[in-house]
């Protein structure tokens, strides 16, 4: 690995780990352009309580004649701030979104329950439940980072469910001895140090949005408040707003992130997956290196969406869109 490669695996962590290092940052004085955006109502929510007591909150969106399409989202994250990407897909598809436990609309549990093995468990859990509560029905999975590395596990481990898979920028831990193992360890370690000091409460979810639009300049520019909206939850005894994915929870799932078995197992996978990826040619790319390397050793279905980052569904949602259509299209499912 040359070091200019090195280097950008190192900054390529710093972004990811962003959210947590610059909500650090102190507001900007003055009056500011309110950001806006607000998700729309559900067809349907269902509580589903996971065998540890665990609730995940699973919801239906759209057209429920469309194709079916679940979607998750990234560590620290929710999938209520994805809207730019999953909103304009309401008219032609049923969606089934969710969070990953102890995320965005999630009760907080246990932490020593917040582990990928228990992803695994859930994700199973979460697909019969929509068999059995929306009905049989061929459902595609369209998931990013930590929600694609662990579907992708779940898929390898119980069988074919999610048919196809679209995975956006998927931070797979590289086999033993691949050049970017060793910068993607440390990066990894160092975005969880940068999330156990992430501010836990704000008196207001728009300081955590203009935070967002000061340092994550990409993003479409009604994700901000979006996100921070969905990654913080009102706590009724302060009045303040805090994380939903608590920091430490957030961190674990970082330095947890080591099993090499997914990144082999992706050659064997039993459905059709496609890799949309960020832009690997960007300074800061580390999950987009490993995704490019992953997709040319695994014969994968690859694309690269330019000048994006490991947000690339917030920065630019028409082409991950379009991406992700066209490979639906050649598996059968067209809108």
């Amino acid at each position: 690995m040359t070091a200019r490669h090195r280097r950008s695996i190192l900054r390529g962590a710093r972004i990811v780990a962003s959210i947590g290092a610059f909500a650090r940052a102190p507001g900007r004085a003055g009056k500011e352009r309110e950001l806006t955006g607000e998700v729309p109502a559900p067809l349907r929510t269902i509580d589903a309580v996971m065998d540890d007591g665990a609730i995940i909150r699973v919801r239906q969106h759209g057209n429920p004649r469309g194709p079916r399409l679940a979607l998750s989202h990234g560590n620290g994250l929710a999938i209520d701030g994805y809207l730019p990407f999953w909103g304009p897909l309401r008219e032609r598809y049923e969606l089934i979104v969710f969070d990953f436990r102890n995320h965005g609309r999630n009760p907080t549990h246990r932490l020593d329950h917040h582990n990928w093995p228990r992803f695994i468990g859930d994700l199973e859990h979460i697909f019969q439940l929509v068999q059995r509560e929306f009905g049989a029905k061929r459902t595609a999975g369209v998931f990013h980072s930590l929600s694609a590395v662990s579907a992708s596990m779940h898929t390898q481990r119980i069988g074919a469910r999610w048919d196809p898979l679209v995975l956006f920028d998927p931070p797979f831990y590289p086999r033993d001895g691949h050049p970017l193992r060793e910068p993607q360890t440390t990066g990894e370690n160092a975005i969880a140090a940068r999330a156990e000091k992430r501010t836990p409460s704000y008196k207001d979810p728009l300081e955590l949005a203009r935070q967002f639009a000061k340092y994550f300049t990409r993003w479409q520019p009604e994700a901000y408040e979006l996100m921070a909206r969905a990654t913080l939850r009102r706590d009724d005894a302060t009045g303040d707003y805090v994380l939903a994915c608590p920091r430490e929870f957030e961190a674990h799932v970082f330095r947890s992130n080591r099993d090499t078995n997914a990144w082999t197992a992706m050659a064997r996978m039993p459905v059709a997956v496609k890799l949309i990826c960020a832009d690997p040619t960007l300074e800061a790319a580390a999950p987009a290196l490993i995704g490019k390397a992953l997709a040319e050793e695994a014969h994968l279905d690859y694309a690269a969406i330019p000048d994006t980052t490991h947000f690339l569904q917030i920065e630019r949602p028409a082409e991950c869109i379009r991406s992700m259509e066209d490979f639906l299209a050649q598996h059968g499912i067209a809108a």
